[in-house]
């Protein structure tokens, strides 16, 4: 009597094929017989005459990235949304994903004191105890509000902040870091408040790596603001958990080349861990440039502990942009983005990157720092310039825009006032900066006659989604919920990370398999 063996159930079909390709939480194997090549999520049984071509194991996304990424954040992936000022890194934002165990970084900079204490209030009451991060801007010409928003961070128990923009340490940033510092019961450093700092530069990126300058933290323990043993636990500890390495990206960039940056990066922070000895490795994440699965599965291949999404969330419900500014964003290609000057670094030339497709205001803005650089101040403008700006980009006489900017900082920081009163450049650039500081807030907030000086931050990211949905659900932005992007970026990485392996060893499966396809969520995450 003959034993009849089970039978390997490949699927030879596209369908079929992609189908066990997306089952990521199950194994893959390939095999090929008399009909070709096949896919199977079980191994061929004993006996089968099907040649085993190759195998892949279960890839879920959380094991893309580093395991101590999600264990030091309490999160379940290795993915972070980043901060969008302006509030447009929204609460309801950060909210959406840390519920369903992502960590998002509220967009604090560029906000009042009140507005930030309002976010920092109801983040307590809707998700206590579940990780979430805060935005720490460097802010050379609003020094007041960096040194406002740390007391708040502190007063309020904010564990982690997302410090952006710096070109140097701060004394508030150095507070912040060592104000956390303690020992635990075997006398280790514990540090409770965790740093991830986003950079694009090897030179900031060390001083991120090595300990907290000893004359900051010196001060700062004369001052009373932190302990003479956080100041001796400070030599021990790098200013930074995380390091994310920004390349073009949205916003303030030097629109490196991730594929440069990443290396260099992870290769400095091997050095410095080793000549620090440190117990715990910095770990470098990827940001810039993250709007599709095979962009965030090519960082997690180059090393990225977790990577980092801007642009993409900003076209998503919950950002606390306009829904005008969310359907500019979804017909936005790669091609659609310009560099345009930042409205915090004015006086530093420092530019940021904005959408350029439907707006005009990197041109104007562009014209303005032309103007500032050109001439000593609003009263040595040409009479031609000047009536241009007060018609084309102002639309109200000059003197009444210092009117109402001097009212603004009046609140905001005074500082900048004493600075200009008998300074006419310094005047000229708060009138100009008046511009570059409402054009986001007309984006924000939809002003319908000011769509032309919308300024949108946005990186080629923004093009490369909009490409990728094209077709599927999440092409129309009343579909772009935060969280099903976030899922679906991460499960297509894994996906797309699956594949490479099995290319890796010679296996060749029909191409049209081989794209993630983002479909609704039955889950509703």
């Amino acid at each position: 009597m003959t034993t009849q063996l089970p039978a390997w159930g490949l699927s030879h079909d596209a369908e079929g094929i992609y189908q066990v390709l997306a089952d990521i939480e199950r194994p893959c194997f390939v095999g090929a017989g008399p009909e070709g090549i096949g896919v199977a999520s079980t191994p061929p049984p004993a006996g089968d005459s099907h040649q085993l071509l190759a195998a892949a194991g279960p890839l879920p996304p959380a094991r893309l990235g580093s395991s101590a990424f999600l264990k030091h954040h309490g999160v379940r992936f290795p993915y972070m949304a980043g901060a969008m000022a302006g509030g447009i890194a929204s609460e309801e934002l950060v909210i959406a994903l840390a519920t369903e165990g992502y960590l998002a970084s509220f967009g604090a900079a560029g906000l009042l004191p009140d507005r930030i204490e309002s976010a920092l209030q109801r983040f307590q009451r809707e998700i206590p105890g579940l990780p979430y991060a805060c935005n720490l801007i460097h802010s050379p010409s609003e020094e007041v509000l960096e040194r406002g928003a740390v007391e708040l961070y502190l007063r309020y128990g904010v564990r982690c902040v997302e410090a952006s923009a710096y070109m140097d340490l701060t004394a508030h940033l150095v507070r912040y870091r060592v104000a956390g510092l303690a020992r635990d019961r075997q006398g280790g450093v514990v540090a409770q408040h965790r740093v991830i700092a986003k950079l694009s530069r090897t030179e900031v990126a060390e001083r991120f790596m090595r300990p907290a300058p000893a004359t900051i933290v010196n001060d700062l323990v004369r001052r009373g603001l932190v302990t003479a043993e956080q100041a001796e636990l400070a030599r021990q500890v790098p200013m930074a958990d995380d390091i994310t390495v920004e390349a073009d990206s949205g916003g303030h960039t030097d629109r490196r080349p991730l594929s440069v940056l990443l290396p260099s990066i992870l290769l400095l922070r091997d050095r410095i861990v080793r000549e620090q000895g440190y117990a715990t490795p910095i770990r470098i994440g990827a940001a810039g440039g993250i709007g599709t699965p095979h962009a965030a599965a090519a960082a997690f291949a180059a090393g990225a502990a977790y990577v980092v999404t801007g642009s993409v969330n900003q076209s998503c419900l919950e950002a606390g942009a306009s829904p005008a500014t969310k359907k500019m964003l979804a017909t936005a290609t790669m091609a659609d983005c310009a560099m345009a000057p930042a409205a915090d670094m004015f006086e530093l030339g420092v530019e940021l990157q904005v959408l350029r497709k439907g707006t005009l205001f990197p041109m104007r803005a562009k014209q303005l720092y032309e103007l500032y650089r050109a001439y000593d101040g609003i009263d040595a403008l040409p009479t031609a310039e000047r009536h241009k700006l007060e018609t084309q980009v102002f639309r109200r006489p000059l003197e009444e825009v210092w009117q109402e900017t001097a009212a603004y900082f009046e609140q905001r920081d005074p500082a900048q006032l004493d600075r200009a009163r008998n300074n006419e450049k310094r005047r000229m650039a708060l009138i100009f900066r008046w511009y570059l500081g409402l054009s986001s807030r007309w984006s924000n907030v939809g002003q319908a006659d000011r769509v032309t000086d919308y300024q949108i931050w946005c990186g080629p990211a923004m093009g490369g989604f909009n490409d990728w949905v094209h077709g599927s659900y999440l092409e129309a932005p009343e579909n772009r919920r935060v969280v099903e992007v976030a899922h679906h970026l991460m499960y297509g990485a894994a996906f797309l990370s699956r594949v490479a392996q099995l290319r890796y060893s010679g296996v060749g499966l029909p191409a049209r398999c081989l794209d993630y396809r983002p479909e609704p969520l039955r889950t509703g995450r």
